[in-house]
């Protein structure tokens, strides 16, 4: 079952990086750019439970940071989500991965980053990441 908060279901992503630049995958339906993000688990923490999606949506594995480097809220089927977002520095990029054929994956430069993402706030964490840390 999802983790709620007062009506917003909480939830975690990442921001996979590898060297000066990151991945980003597609959404499952919408095609949109994204990147790897779901519910929270149970027993893991919001920046674990984030790096394990990016391990199932995007075959990446690598270390996560526990300092937020964000958060964003967005609406979807009349629901509020709430999600806290989280650095990853990427040390393998799989193969072959459990949503391989559910997603489409694609490394790219910051810049790139913010014109391909659609969410309005995600693209603002996504810029104020790389300029504040020099990746």
């Amino acid at each position: 079952m999802a983790a709620r908060f007062k009506g917003v279901f909480k939830q975690s992503g990442v921001i996979p990086i590898l060297d000066d630049r990151l991945v980003l995958i597609t959404s499952r339906k919408s095609e949109q750019w994204i990147i790897p993000k779901g519910y929270v688990e149970k027993g893991l923490s919001p920046a674990d439970s984030a790096a394990k999606e990016a391990y199932e949506e995007a075959g990446l594995i690598g270390v996560v940071h526990h300092q937020e480097a964000g958060n964003y809220r967005y609406r979807k089927f009349g629901k509020l989500f709430s999600v806290k977002v989280y650095p990853l520095f990427i040390e393998t990029m799989l193969d072959e991965w459990d949503e391989m054929h559910l997603r489409s994956r694609k490394l790219v430069t910051p810049a790139e980053a913010v014109e391909m993402v659609g969410h309005v706030e995600l693209r603002q964490i996504i810029a104020d990441f790389f300029v504040n840390n020099r990746v």
